[in-house]
C-alpha cells in the first residue's frame, strides 16, 4: 500500500506533463520540393529580432518534408531556405500548410495550397522585385549619364507611385493581415518603400497599426508596430509644423530657418547664417538640367541689378555629379554649394521643397519673406525686401 502510495504523484506528475504536451498548440508546414534530392531545406522565423533556425531536414528523392513548431500569438513570418533561395510565407495560429515548389528556382514556384494570404505575400514579393529592378535600371542609366538628375528623379517618383497605388489597395482591403503588415515593412535597397513620416505613406501604417492592436493587442508585433507608428507619427508633427513655417511666407517670427552649412566650389564651408545682414535669395536647384542655363541667366539678372544694394544669392545644387556641379558653378558670382546628398537630402523636406527650382526671399535678419516657385515673380519680391 505504501509503495503505491509512494508512486502516486510520480505518475500524476508524469500525466500532466503528457496531457499539457498534448495540448500544446502548434502548426505544420508540410509538402514537396522538386529538384531537391540531397538538399538540405531549413525552416527559419523571421522575427523582430531577426532571422532563427528553427529546423531542418535533408531531402531525399521525393523532396517531402514535414515540420511542426509551437503556434504563434498573433500572424507569424517565417522562410523555408535552400542554399541561398527563400521562400516567405506566413502562419496564423495552428494550421497546416501544404506547399510545394521547385527547388531550381523556389522563389519563382513557390506556393501554398488554399491560403489567400500567402498569395497575396507571393504577390507583394512580385511586385517589390520588379519595383527594385526598375529603380537598378533607373540607378544604372544615371550614374552612366543617360538621364540627368531631374529625369531620374521622375522616374524614381513614378515608379514608386504605381508600386504604392495597387499595395494600397490590398493593405486597405485588410489590414488586420499578415499580407498588410508584410506590404509596409517591404524595403528596397535598405529603404522602406512607404515612408512612415510621408502623410499619405502614414495612414498605411496607421491602418495596420490600428487594426493589429485591435486583434492582437499585447503581442510582440502588435506593440512593435504600435510604438514604432507613433514615433513616426511625432516626428512627421514636427516637420509639419516647421513646413507650415516655411509654407506660409511672409512669416513673422523672431527665429530664422534652420541654418545650412555645405561646401562651396572652392572646397570652403559656407553657412547660410554668415549672410546675416543681407536680402537672401535661397535657391534650390541642379544644374544638371535643360532648365539650368537660362535659370542662372534669370538669376544673374537679378543680381546684376541688387547686389550693389545688398543681395546674395545661396544656391544649393543637388546634382548627383560633384564634377559636372564645379565646372557649371565655377564662374557664377554668386555663392554656389552643394549637397552631396543629392535628391536624397533632407533639406528638400526640412524646407517643404516639392519642385525645383524653388527659392526663399530672406530679410537682413534671416526670415523669410517669400517662397518662389515661379521665378518671373522673384525680382519683385527681392525689391520689396530690399
Amino acid at each position: 500500500m505504501r509503495k503505491n502510495i509512494f508512486w502516486l504523484p510520480v505518475i500524476l506528475l508524469s500525466a500532466a506533463i503528457f496531457f499539457s504536451c498534448k495540448s500544446e498548440k502548434t502548426f505544420e508546414i508540410k509538402g514537396e520540393f522538386s529538384s531537391a534530392k540531397d538538399e538540405t531545406l531549413f525552416l527559419e522565423h523571421r522575427g523582430l529580432g531577426g532571422i532563427e533556425l528553427l529546423d531542418s531536414i535533408k531531402l531525399k528523392e521525393n523532396g517531402a518534408f514535414k515540420f511542426k513548431e509551437k503556434a504563434p500569438e498573433n500572424p507569424e513570418f517565417y522562410q523555408l531556405r535552400i542554399g541561398n533561395q527563400l521562400a516567405v510565407l506566413a502562419v496564423d495560429s495552428t494550421e497546416t500548410l501544404q506547399v510545394k515548389g521547385d527547388a531550381k528556382n523556389l522563389a519563382g514556384t513557390f506556393s501554398v495550397e488554399n491560403s489567400f494570404v500567402n498569395d497575396q505575400i507571393k504577390q507583394i514579393d512580385a511586385q517589390t522585385q520588379s519595383v527594385k529592378n526598375r529603380i537598378d535600371d533607373a540607378e544604372k542609366r544615371h550614374n552612366a549619364k543617360s538621364i540627368d538628375d531631374m529625369a531620374y528623379l521622375t522616374e524614381l517618383d513614378s515608379v514608386l507611385t504605381s508600386y504604392k497605388t495597387e499595395i494600397s489597395k490590398l493593405i486597405l482591403g485588410n489590414p488586420s493581415s499578415a499580407a498588410a503588415y508584410y506590404a509596409v515593412f517591404q524595403k528596397v535597397n535598405d529603404y522602406l518603400i512607404f515612408d512612415p513620416y510621408n502623410k499619405q505613406d502614414y495612414a498605411m501604417f496607421g491602418a495596420v497599426a490600428t487594426s493589429w492592436d485591435r486583434y492582437f493587442q499585447g503581442t510582440p508585433r502588435s506593440k512593435h508596430l504600435y510604438d514604432f507608428t507613433m514615433n513616426a507619427l511625432k516626428t512627421r508633427k514636427q516637420q509639419e509644423q516647421q513646413a507650415a513655417l516655411l509654407e506660409n511666407a511672409p512669416v513673422v517670427t523672431d527665429s530664422s530657418l534652420p541654418d545650412i552649412v555645405l561646401t562651396e566650389v572652392n572646397g570652403e564651408r559656407i553657412s547660410l547664417s554668415s549672410q546675416k545682414g543681407k536680402v537672401i535669395i535661397l535657391d534650390f536647384t541642379v544644374y544638371n538640367s535643360e532648365f539650368s542655363p537660362k535659370h542662372n541667366i534669370d538669376l544673374n539678372r537679378i543680381y546684376t541689378q541688387y547686389k550693389s544694394r545688398g543681395l546674395e544669392i545661396y544656391q544649393i545644387s543637388f546634382d548627383s555629379d560633384e564634377h559636372f556641379w564645379k565646372n557649371a558653378a565655377s564662374n557664377l558670382p554668386w555663392i554656389t554649394v552643394r549637397d552631396p546628398q543629392s535628391v536624397y537630402s533632407r533639406l528638400l523636406s526640412t524646407y517643404n521643397v516639392r519642385d525645383i527650382p524653388t527659392a526663399f526671399v530672406l530679410d537682413r535678419d534671416g526670415d523669410v519673406v517669400a517662397r518662389v516657385e515661379n521665378y518671373t515673380t522673384l525680382s519683385n519680391e527681392v525689391g520689396k525686401a530690399l
